[in-house]
């Protein structure tokens, strides 16, 4: 099969580690620029894995293996924890609550796979039981950062028609107001429960799980009546993999090894907004965030 493997060194790219690029696997061949110095599609005869495996301990160079035709994506389906910011809510809030070792710890174990998602989120809510819900607010404003290039990448999607959703195991009360800032349309997430105002300990509602994320991106691509390989999903952890794998183009953000090992590419080195990038989207066209 025939693959497009966008190379990304951003300010870097130049002539002599565009050669390096090509030596690293016999038969890529330079197709054209994306914006000169920065990006650049290159082909070849293969699989993208074959493309993957040739690159993935390159530092400070990502690429994005995909099928040749239309690139450009009419979906996007995001993760918000350690993905589209920079930081997992619940970890930051536990850490108001005198208890962010032990939820942490939870937290990591469950995005490497090692633990049940909705057993990892209810034993983790329940320690967050009799804190002032009003810390909320605060721990957005003083601890919660969107990732680097989030903005300009769902802002320039959304410009050019594209829809996008946030969707995430944390909770609404984090989601709603990141949502806004970065400029999704759409999002899912957990409800909190507060009872006189203090958390619960307990959550309301249906849980959003690995089943959830993967379930929004199929209705959102059916109701859009778009084909596979015009959505992209984008996550970090063990929880997002059925989503991933549903996506036409599934990225692992800077992820966990149990995620970056059945993604279709990795991001490791530069910002989200490198993605566009990939679907041959020049600079110039971006909508800064």
């Amino acid at each position: 099969m025939l693959v497009i493997a966008t190379l990304i060194a951003a300010g870097r790219l130049d002539g002599r580690l565009l050669t390096s690029a090509l030596d690293r696997l016999p038969g890529l061949q330079f197709v054209r620029w994306i914006d000169q110095g920065d990006a650049a599609d290159l082909e070849f005869a293969g699989t993208p894995s074959t493309v993957r495996s040739a690159f993935y301990d390159w530092e400070g160079v990502d690429i994005i293996p995909q099928a040749p035709g239309p690139r450009e994506k009419r979906l996007l389906v995001a993760d918000m924890d350690s993905t589209m910011i920079g930081q997992e809510c619940i970890d930051e809030l536990a850490d108001y609550a005198g208890v962010k070792t032990e939820v942490a710890d939870i937290t990591e174990r469950a995005m490497q796979g090692e633990l049940d998602f909705s057993g990892a989120l209810k034993e983790r809510v329940a320690l967050l039981r009799g804190l002032n819900a009003a810390v909320i607010g605060r721990c957005l404003a003083e601890r919660i950062r969107p990732s680097e290039g989030a903005e300009t990448l769902v802002r320039t999607m959304r410009s050019r028609g594209a829809l996008t959703a946030l969707v995430s195991g944390g909770f609404t009360a984090f989601v709603a107001p990141i949502a806004e800032r970065i400029g999704f349309e759409r999002f899912e997430a957990n409800v909190l429960g507060v009872v006189d105002g203090k958390l619960s300990g307990l959550t309301e509602g249906g849980i959003v799980d690995s089943r959830r994320k993967h379930d929004l991106l199929s209705e959102l691509r059916d109701a859009l009546g778009l084909a596979a390989n015009e959505t992209m999903a984008i996550g970090d952890g063990a929880n997002d993999i059925p989503m991933i794998e549903e996506a036409g183009l599934g990225i692992a953000y800077r992820a966990k090894p149990a995620l970056a090992a059945v993604a279709d590419a990795r991001l490791d080195h530069h910002g989200l907004d490198t993605l566009l990038w990939a679907q041959g989207i020049r600079r110039s066209e971006w909508v800064e965030g």
